[in-house]
């Protein structure tokens, strides 16, 4: 049985941190792509497991987790990681911008 790939991310985030916070957010209706696809994710995840990392570790160490998915159905995966303080701290994640790629990009 195939997952929704919102599910399987949800699952590799979930088992690869033991997360305190996670939330994935399907942005690819923000995008040049077909109704219905599951290519552009957004990710706020908090977990012990980045205390004293650079965000370039912490997103390294997601890729890894999330491989699979980024040589097949994810397209874009824009990450927001935070350790357990900082997300007490601030708990604000920026919007995302919009698409500005494919048939949506003003080509002047």
């Amino acid at each position: 049985m195939n997952q929704p790939v919102q599910t399987r991310l949800n699952t590799l985030l979930r088992e690869g941190f033991d997360p305190l916070h996670l939330e994935t957010i399907n942005e690819s209706g923000m995008h040049s792509v077909p109704p219905g696809s599951e290519t552009h994710f957004k990710v706020v995840l908090v977990t012990e497991a980045f205390s004293g990392l650079r965000a370039v570790q912490r997103h390294q160490r997601v890729y890894q987790v999330v491989d699979e998915l980024l040589k097949g159905p994810i397209h874009a995966l824009a990450l927001h990681t935070f350790s357990p303080d900082e997300w007490q701290a601030n708990q604000a994640v920026p919007a995302s911008p919009d698409c500005m790629g494919g048939s949506k990009h003003d080509r002047r």
